[in-house]
């Protein structure tokens, strides 16, 4: 078993589920499993593995946790095994972890490695990493503990090389809440970071991307009046209504986004995703509600998009009220490939030109406060958020040793 491979095992079996995917009442009816949320067993670990390469380990809070960045307690250290000793209080100690390999000399540039902790949810089974064939399974294997794996690996390996950069700082920062509202980018990004190139660990088949798409959760609602359900001439039908929206949107407004195709992203899209509305079958409805997932492209805003939207409607003769349902605005990314560090980064990989991907990640957050980013890792992103998510192990490694090359390569 390699290094790589024994850390993504041992990482998959400290859960570290995204709180927000906590159940109702899950607190009182499942205390004893609640260290299952949460980042901080994988974060504690991971610290203890950096710290044991020789890399300068600490935290930056983001959730439940006040004060300013803190160092890491290195005589503390955390196994799996411990993942269990959680108390209710600290599952919610979210912070994001930051490793720093230092250069011998004068730091003149800085690299980060930023893939993230968390996961969505998953049954106890998915906890237990196994390994069939060329495979490793559990949840987390490819999304993304698979890049976190792969990039400490890496960095502890160029640690104890001889020909590590002298001018490079690079510096591993493992993330929080990437799978809800991506907290830990935008406070690492709010707090002022600067770094000449971001790689965020994402399963890209160890393809190098430089866009992705964006992503707007907008709730439409139409509103009519009840009436009895014996006499519905008396009432305006709500759903009715609701049901000539949701036919327009899936028909000619996906018909007028696929007019236009992004070089690496193909085309904008739309998708109505829930449906809600009435009371009961014998009153007419007098509210229904939708919402729709509406994938943008590198120009496009949210307020654009939401009144492009309205303004469709309106030719149609329809009206519905609009309002984005986002924590945070989820912008789509394009870094320019021609920069110097993508270029080489390129030349390390072997690949002729980037590539696009239809989801969003923690990069397009990281750019938008001048961080040139991409994204970057082992896996499929086929088989991230699926019953047996897995990650090929031949991936893995290779994902490893590419990014050591290109830290290598490093002045």
């Amino acid at each position: 078993m390699t290094r790589t491979e024994k850390l993504l095992a041992d990482l998959i079996a400290l859960p570290s589920v995204n709180p927000a995917f906590a159940e109702p009442g899950a607190a009182s009816a499942r205390r004893a499993r609640l260290s299952r949320f949460g980042e901080k067993n994988v974060a504690d670990f991971l610290a203890t593995v950096a710290a044991r390469a020789g890399l300068e380990v600490e935290f930056q809070p983001v959730f439940g946790v006040r004060g300013p960045v803190r160092a890491f307690d290195s005589t503390r250290h955390v196994t799996s095994s411990e993942s269990g000793d959680m108390s209710p209080h600290s599952k919610m100690e979210r912070s994001n972890l930051i490793a720093r390999l230092r250069p011998r000399s004068k730091v003149r540039q800085t690299i980060l490695l930023a893939p993230h902790l968390d996961t969505v949810s998953a049954d106890d089974s998915q906890f237990i990493p196994r390994r069939k064939g060329g495979r490793l399974h559990g949840r987390g294997a490819c999304d993304t503990k698979g890049s976190a794996a792969a990039m400490l690996t890496a960095l502890g390996e160029l640690a104890e090389s001889k020909s590590r950069p002298q001018e490079t700082e690079i510096v591993f920062t493992g993330l929080v809440d990437e799978e809800h509202a991506q907290a830990g980018s935008r406070a690492l990004a709010a707090s002022g970071w600067r770094a000449d190139l971001a790689i965020v660990g994402e399963p890209t088949r160890l393809q190098l991307v430089t866009a992705h798409k964006g992503s707007l959760w907008v709730q439409l609602e139409t509103h009519g009046k009840a009436a009895h359900g014996a006499t519905p001439q008396f009432g305006r039908n709500a759903v009715h209504k609701m049901a000539r929206i949701v036919d327009v949107l899936e028909t000619d407004y996906a018909a007028r986004l696929r007019k236009y195709r992004h070089p690496l992203l193909g085309t904008a899209t739309v998708n109505v995703g829930t449906i809600c509305g009435g009371a009961q079958p014998n009153i007419v409805p007098d509210r229904c509600a939708i919402t729709i997932d509406r994938r943008t492209l590198p120009g496009e805003t949210d307020l654009r998009v939401r009144r492009e939207i309205a303004a469709f409607l309106s030719s149609k003769k329809m009206h519905a009220t609009t309002s984005s349902i986002k924590l945070a605005p989820a912008l789509p990314l394009e870094t320019n490939p021609k920069l110097p560090l993508i270029r080489q980064f390129l030349r390390c990989l072997g690949q002729t030109r980037p590539m696009g991907v239809d989801f969003f990640c923690d990069a397009a957050v990281l750019s938008a406060s001048g961080i040139p980013s991409v994204v970057f890792g082992p896996g499929d992103i086929a088989q991230a958020h699926t019953a047996d998510e897995w990650i090929s192990l031949a991936s893995l490694e290779r994902g490893k040793d590419l990014l050591l090359k290109f830290l290598k390569s490093l002045p």
